[in-house]
């Protein structure tokens, strides 16, 4: 007796794809998962089902531009525009207010056909062209609720005009509600949803829900699975209609088999590129500027000494070729002491070159060297460490842009018919 074919076969085949490491690329899991999926042992997930229907469609319909429009606000060096642009998507406005990080973004993209714009708060929002798509790494600021209160007892001005002005994130939704994009997606720290006992992340989910009426979704995402960095970060996703999309089919890949420190450290044995920068001689060695010196070193022993004997578990973390690292912080430059790297008893620890960093935020690839650091060191730790980690990005742009895509290609095929 014939076995029938699953759902996500006949989809698959209708398709015309196979089962390979690109289509596991694109769906977000495993070939292992997928050919579990083919037999039927597991059912797979909505997002699943939705991307290949949507493959089918696209390849079904009139060819039609599938490109999407998007703004980077708060922009740093480009980390969540390295997960979208790839995808098809045209970056149309870029607002960063730090000089030096909008040195090492523009060394990054030079060929944008529009100025990086600086302070958000003096951005009229007429002044952005229209998008499809709104990125936004926004700091967090404190919001008071004592002037809230205060303004409520006075009868003023209710919603996120009174409830979040005066911070970086009104900016953000002031310009959600002037030109409703189809889809934003903000990232932040972990500890927002637990901000001043979580009633920032309450304002700010009733600014982006109750006041502009988005479908919003919110996941907390650990890098350490993408690069060997303990990092978690909160994605903020909105749509503004209604749809299937779950942040939650999101796979993951597991942590225990993901990269390791020696995946992203200079291997100094000669086979690296020659960087003048951070490396040199021959082997392509650290420079030595990076080894603490002993007054250093000595130093953050005896402050971890000190804390440990009260209990605390303050102090600097060595890292060696099998570690994943503590969260890499934009305080890295000031001595380093979350991420050193052990260099034997004979000699200090050091400091990662900002060249790791880029590779341990996934700006490069593990062993590569492309992204430009036109900055001083000092200024390349900040922004590294105010960074987004890119992989992790781009696992969400995969999951993301299908359905950013298919609300696109809707339109389009109106505008069509219209003509």
């Amino acid at each position: 007796m014939q076995k029938l074919m699953t759902k996500f076969t006949q989809l698959r085949e209708q398709a015309n794809l196979h089962i390979d490491e690109g289509l596991a690329l694109k769906l977000g899991y495993s070939t292992r998962m997928l050919y579990r999926f083919e037999s039927g042992e597991s059912e797979p997930r909505p997002a699943v089902i939705h991307t290949l229907k949507s493959i089918i469609k696209d390849r079904q319909a009139p060819k039609l531009d599938s490109k999407f429009r998007f703004i980077d606000l708060f922009a740093g060096i480009g980390g969540l525009r390295r997960g979208f642009e790839p995808l098809g998507g045209e970056c149309v406005f870029t607002s960063e207010w730090n000089k030096y990080a909008a040195q090492t973004y523009r060394e990054n993209y030079p060929d944008d056909n529009h100025i990086i714009d600086g302070d958000i708060t003096d951005i009229k929002a007429c002044d952005i062209p229209e998008h499809d798509l709104l990125l936004a790494g926004f700091p967090c600021q404190p919001f008071s609720l004592a002037g809230v209160s205060k303004k409520n007892s006075l009868g003023r001005a209710h919603g996120f005009h009174c409830d979040t002005q005066g911070t970086l994130f009104f900016d953000v939704a002031r310009i959600i509600e002037y030109h409703q994009p189809r889809v934003f997606l903000l990232e932040n720290v972990k500890n927002l949803a637990s901000h001043d006992k979580g009633n920032t992340f309450k304002r700010i989910m009733n600014t982006l829900e109750n006041d502009l009426e988005y479908q919003v979704q919110t996941r907390v995402i650990d890098a350490k699975a993408y690069v060997p960095q303990h990092r978690e970060r909160i994605f903020i996703i909105g749509f503004r209609d209604a749809n299937d999309f779950d942040i939650d089919d999101l796979a993951i890949p597991a942590s225990a088999t993901g990269p390791r420190m020696k995946d992203i450290l200079h291997p100094g044995d000669g086979t690296e590129p020659f960087d003048a920068q951070f490396t040199g001689g021959p082997k392509r060695k650290v420079l030595d500027k990076y080894t603490l010196s002993d007054k250093l070193w000595a130093y953050l022993q005896n402050y971890k000494a000190k804390h440990e004997a009260k209990g605390n578990g303050f102090g600097f973390g060595l890292v060696y070729p099998d570690s994943v690292s503590r969260t890499l912080s934009a305080r890295y430059y000031k001595d380093g002491s979350e991420i050193l790297v052990d260099q034997g008893s004979r000699k200090n620890p050091r400091r990662l070159t900002p060249r790791e960093c880029a590779r341990l935020m996934g700006f490069d690839s593990l062993n590569g060297s492309d992204f430009k650091i036109p900055v001083s060191d000092t200024q390349a730790y900040k922004q590294f460490g105010n960074a987004v980690a890119v992989p992790v990005v781009e696992a969400v742009a995969r999951h993301l842009v299908p359905w950013l895509l298919e609300e696109v290609i809707q339109d389009q095929k109106a505008a069509q018919r219209i003509a």
